[in-house]
């Protein structure tokens, strides 16, 4: 009988979500340029069925919190930080526990014994371009609150079965235990969304090899998209650096608020293995790129040397050429100098050009030896 009295409750709740709306908060969000901000709470009630609630601010969902064992809270806001303190601070959590859990980079993990304070990296990539926006994840003994961005999609296929999931939960399970399975579930989820864009990653590095196989590419393009690419990659790899010190914080901080059940620890290390996993296959990508970065630079080599054989090519038949003009042109100079002067001016004047001719390559060879070093052997 009880848990048909709350049945109706739960159903006027429901009704009631449309007219929580108010001027100041769509002021706010007019402001950001988006929706107004969403939020969907499914809680596991002290008897009865599980129950989903929808609505717009935290306040909404007091009366449901109230009467549940546990339950899970999840808000997509506009401004994370100022937006997820407000959130906190209704809810009941520690005002200043999503300021100081945002100051990590890209991840952090506050443990306050009543409370915890997760940040773990949302990875979003549009073509060549990653952005990493913060998911937080504030914890009770009763409550598990997820806030993010606006920007970036999370947790919506936990949101649609979460119900039965805690449906699921053995009523005798401790309480400590279905908070930590939930949280498990939550960043496993958040880590397989992440774990998508590396696919996305190796799409885009096979349309570059593709751009490789064609000797005639522009260099100066794939040089960039490769550099962006790899860029992109790094980037990818520093927010699972930070995901894997998230989850061994929570698997080796020894938490009051986790359980110290070793089957449900292991999930936890379960996780960190697939972080694991995931870090491996982008450092091999990683190391494709480098060998791409050799074949571009043995791409460049081959043209610069197509290039030097053209010139030497050249340089030849203008040596040919200039060999066949030089001759005669030299001849008919001296004959025509030769018979022309008169015997004691040629004697001077041949005297002349010798003394010039030797005195010339010795400047020659002089300004020569004193800048560039000639090596006795020519084979060192």
């Amino acid at each position: 009988m009880a848990a048909k009295e709350k049945e109706p409750e739960a159903k006027d709740e429901k009704t009631k979500i449309p007219e929580a709306k108010n001027p100041a908060s769509e002021k706010a969000s007019e402001e950001c340029g988006i929706k107004p901000p969403r939020a969907v709470c499914v809680a596991l009630p002290h008897e009865g069925k599980p129950v989903r609630v929808l609505g717009n601010s935290p306040s909404e969902f007091i009366s449901t919190l109230h009467r549940s064992v546990l339950a899970w809270v999840n808000f997509t806001v506009c401004d994370i930080e100022k937006e997820g303190a407000e959130i906190a601070a209704v809810l009941g959590f520690s005002a200043s526990l999503v300021p100081e859990v945002c100051k990590g980079y890209h991840a952090n993990f506050i443990d306050r014994e009543t409370e915890i304070g997760i940040m773990v990296p949302a990875v979003m990539i549009k073509k060549l371009e990653i952005k990493s926006y913060p998911l937080l994840i504030l914890a009770r003994k009763d409550l598990i609150v997820t806030i993010h961005s606006e920007e970036v999609e999370r947790l919506v296929q936990f949101s649609r079965y979460a119900d039965n999931y805690m449906r699921k939960l053995p009523a005798s399970m401790p309480l400590d235990e279905k908070l930590t399975m939930m949280m498990v579930r939550i960043l496993d989820e958040n880590n397989s969304r992440n774990f998508e864009y590396l696919r996305e990653i190796e799409e885009m590095a096979d349309g570059m090899s593709e751009m490789l196989l064609d000797p005639k590419s522009p260099r100066l393009q794939i040089g960039r998209q490769i550099y962006d690419l790899k860029h992109t990659l790094i980037t990818y790899l520093n927010t699972l650096w930070r995901t894997l010190d998230v989850l061994h914080s929570l698997r080796y901080g020894d938490a009051q608020l986790v359980t110290d059940n070793p089957k449900l620890l292991a999930q936890i290390g379960l996780l960190v293995e697939d972080v694991n996993r995931q870090i491996s296959l982008s450092e091999h990508m990683s190391e494709v790129l480098a060998s791409g970065l050799e074949v571009l630079q043995a791409l460049y080599n081959n043209q610069l040397q197509i290039l030097n054989n053209r010139m030497t090519l050249t340089i030849t038949w203008l040596t040919i050429l200039g060999t066949a003009v030089l001759v005669p042109n030299t001849l008919a100079t001296i004959y025509g100098y030769a018979f022309a002067t008169e015997g004691p001016l040629l004697w001077w004047s041949i005297s002349v050009m010798v003394i010039a001719t030797v005195a010339a390559t010795y400047l020659a060879y002089w300004w020569v030896s004193k800048w560039i070093r000639l090596p006795r052997n020519p084979g060192q």
